[in-house]
């Protein structure tokens, strides 16, 4: 692994937080959920290079790590295996300053990734990377009372978007959930129901403003539970992403 620019990256970071932030604490203005045009619609008609997606991953890997996987606690989530369409929007809406995300808002930036062709290539190796297969998980096992009310929560809810196990849409920018860390689906659950989060989908707003957060708990509980077809995972939750030796 090319440790130098992870560090650089780090010290960018340090740098750029706090002015970033400025950027977001203004009033927010008011965001169309999927507005055509801009470096998304760009991006997505572009070819990718998966060596130069490599090189402007390893930007990325300073938070969400050489194989893309987040960490547990939630901080960050985990990116593997989630469909470039998806990944593109979210990416571009950064950018953009349509998701207010003043942690990431400097490394998405064209001075540290480059333009849309940039994008399209970074988006593709992460989209082909394979998922942790221990990803964090909810406090509720199978067999509980919770996590039957979650599946229940979940089937009446997020089945007609995100797909009978989670596996969400690209071409309809509906993420793929499964194999996501639970602390992190959680704090995007709370922001989308309570409209922090500006760029969400105003159908999953509707869906989910009823919600109590301990449903919210159970069903994201059940979510983080959902297994992963084994072809998308990594053989083994030490597996080392062979692109960084």
């Amino acid at each position: 692994m090319k440790f130098t620019l992870i560090a650089q990256t780090s010290l960018l970071a340090l740098g750029l937080i706090t002015a970033s932030t400025a950027a977001f604490s203004a009033k927010p203005k008011i965001v169309q959920w999927n507005k055509p045009g801009g470096e998304e619609e760009q991006a997505m008609k572009l070819k990718p290079n998966r060596k130069h997606g490599i090189e402007v991953f390893e930007v990325c890997s300073a938070c969400h790590l050489t194989e893309g996987w987040g960490v547990k606690n939630g901080t960050f989530p985990q990116l593997a295996g989630q469909h470039r369409e998806v990944l593109i929007k979210q990416l571009a809406d950064i950018r953009a300053g349509n998701r207010d995300n003043p942690t990431m808002y400097p490394f998405a930036q064209p001075s540290s990734i480059g333009g849309p062709q940039s994008i399209a290539d970074v988006t593709a190796y992460i989209a082909s990377l394979p998922m942790n297969p221990d990803n964090g998980k909810g406090p509720w096992k199978k067999g509980t009372p919770e996590y039957a009310q979650g599946k229940k929560l979940f089937k009446a809810n997020c089945v007609k978007c995100h797909g009978s196990h989670a596996q969400g849409n690209g071409p309809k920018f509906y993420p793929r959930l499964e194999g996501q860390h639970y602390k992190y689906m959680i704090r995007q659950f709370d922001w989308i129901r309570d409209g922090k989060r500006r760029n969400a989908n105003p159908d999953m707003m509707k869906q989910i403003k009823a919600f109590t957060n301990k449903e919210a708990k159970m069903v994201v509980n059940y979510v983080s539970r959902i297994p992963v077809n084994p072809k998308d995972l990594a053989p083994s939750k030490d597996w080392l992403n062979p692109d960084f030796d």
